[in-house]
């Protein structure tokens, strides 16, 4: 364990994983503390293109009680090595060794209490991933920000589209289908554009990383198990922006109070399938990582997270 660039009170270890296609895998799970311990642990993940920077997530569930954790899984941020492609995998099951590895050892920690909170992709890969560990973990419930349940796209690319991406990217997995991405949700974020933060540019680029044809194929292969119905054997509450403005090429006006990455209306339709108790709560003005939306915006989202942990996780 190594003190974390974060600041003081972080803390970062580096899981070592099996090597994937003859490349050497690493992931990272940084440590918060809580302020008063007795909640448990939380465990975040971040979603494509990312890493774990937001700091005032981590202090604000420290002073609920939980002991925070935040997983840089492999090839993404702290974990990303000189030899692999940037957020790239063939299955997102592959991103189940470096969870199962977070979850024992926050649990030799001392905890025998868990959330998951996750992001985005995050928001997707943890649900197959408690869904395939049913009855083997201490989840006492899960919050997903803005998670990527189907593909933002019309009806021909979810269709026909995802037929051909089944195909191409079991045989061509490293052919690039987008060699980037729009950078409007970056400039919604970014202080030298229109936002509050500074990141890491390399880890985060503003234009995001290629998409490749196998990682699509493992993303639209995972929808198609979250639509068919998943059971994570916990509760979840599901974060989202009130809105949707996609496909849009430049910074708006608008993109700064709406999700520019995902439809919330699909995130309203598949959410449900993703166990027996799913509470969506749209939260307006939001952006794509509600927690990065402006002040007021993000106050009210951690707030009903918090709020919704207490009325189901309480002691």
């Amino acid at each position: 364990m190594t003190a974390d660039f974060l600041g003081e009170a972080y803390s970062a270890r580096t899981i070592e994983l099996a090597a994937v296609r003859n490349v050497d895998s690493v992931a990272t799970l940084v440590r918060y503390p809580a302020k008063s311990p007795g909640k448990g642990a939380l465990l975040y993940v971040h979603g494509f293109c990312d890493y774990f920077f937001q700091t005032h997530v981590a202090e604000f569930f420290s002073a609920l009680g939980y002991d925070f954790y935040a997983l840089d899984l492999r090839a993404y941020g702290r974990s990303l090595l000189p030899a692999q492609l940037p957020n790239y995998v063939t299955d997102l099951a592959e991103h189940f060794e470096e969870l199962d590895a977070a979850a024992e050892l926050i649990r030799q920690d001392g905890h025998e209490r868990l959330v998951v909170m996750a992001h985005s992709t995050g928001g997707l890969i943890t649900p197959l991933w408690a869904d395939a560990r049913r009855g083997q973990l201490p989840l006492d419930a899960m919050v997903l920000n803005s998670p990527w349940l189907d593909l933002a796209e019309p009806w021909f690319n979810r269709t026909i589209g995802t037929a051909i991406v089944r195909l191409l990217g079991r045989w061509l997995p490293k052919l690039v289908v987008k060699p980037t991405l729009a950078p409007t949700y970056a400039h919604s974020l970014l202080r030298a554009h229109h936002g509050e933060w500074d990141y890491n540019l390399a880890w985060k680029p503003v234009e995001h990383f290629p998409v490749r044809m196998g990682w699509l194929r493992a993303v639209r292969r995972g929808h198609a198990k979250v639509h068919a119905g998943l059971d994570v054997g916990a509760p979840v509450l599901v974060l989202c922006s009130d809105k949707s403005l996609l496909h849009r090429k430049v910074w708006e006006q608008a993109a700064g109070n709406a999700d520019t990455v995902l439809d919330v209306e699909q995130i309203a339709r598949w959410a449900p399938r993703l166990g027996r108790e799913v509470t969506v709560t749209p939260v307006p003005g939001a952006l794509h990582d509600v927690f990065l939306s402006a002040p007021a915006v993000r106050e009210r989202a951690l707030a009903e997270a918090g709020n919704w942990l207490t009325s189901r996780t309480a002691l």
